[in-house]
């Protein structure tokens, strides 16, 4: 079922835009989707994740201060979530990270997901710096990041376990310097 496109809008971009979970249909849609292989794989989760297991997550994230997004199409379809976790006051810092379902991939949706949250890190939170990682081996993911801004800071060698071998962990960051260029490019196309 899709949410009604008239809802809740915390970030609008021009062809996605980042709301606040919405209880049970999105639990599903998230339970669903990262029990699925192909998106688990770029995961660190490694058990089943139980409609309970996400609703204490959510909960949790809420509870901590996360920032969790569902993101959606324009049309009000669920495709993924955005978030900023591990939130530093002092230090102004944060950790991004983002699933979006299969049938969504490669599109530029993460892309634009990802410059709408690091507008909202930069400009309402005023932090000013931003870090992620994945598997040396999830190209898409490396690339959507360096696509809004991030640069990579490093390598941990042989730092994750998945399918039976250990992957590279590869660290990036953004500051806002690094992100605005990427973001003025968005908007001027956003206007044509």
């Amino acid at each position: 079922m899709v949410p009604d496109v008239h809802e809740t809008v915390f970030l609008r971009g021009r062809r996605v835009y980042l709301r606040p979970f919405h209880g049970e249909t999105d639990l599903k849609f998230f339970q669903r989707w990262i029990n699925d292989p192909r998106v688990r794989q770029h995961l660190k989760t490694r058990s089943p994740i139980t409609l309970v297991g996400e609703q204490k997550y959510l909960d949790h994230a809420g509870e901590n201060g996360d920032v969790v997004l569902t993101i959606c199409l324009r049309d009000g379809t669920p495709i993924g979530s955005m978030g900023l976790h591990r939130i530093n006051w002092i230090d102004r810092t944060a950790t991004t990270g983002s699933w979006i379902a299969v049938p969504y991939w490669r599109q530029g949706y993460g892309t634009e997901a990802k410059l709408l949250l690091l507008r909202h890190a930069f400009d309402t939170l005023n932090l000013r710096k931003m870090c992620s990682s994945a598997y040396a081996n999830n190209t898409a993911s490396i690339k959507h990041n360096l696509n809004a801004g991030y640069r990579i800071e490093g390598r941990r060698k042989k730092q994750l376990f998945r399918r039976g071998r250990y992957y590279d962990e590869v660290l990036l960051a953004c500051f806002r310097e690094w992100w605005w260029p990427k973001w003025k490019k968005y908007r001027q196309a956003k206007k044509r």
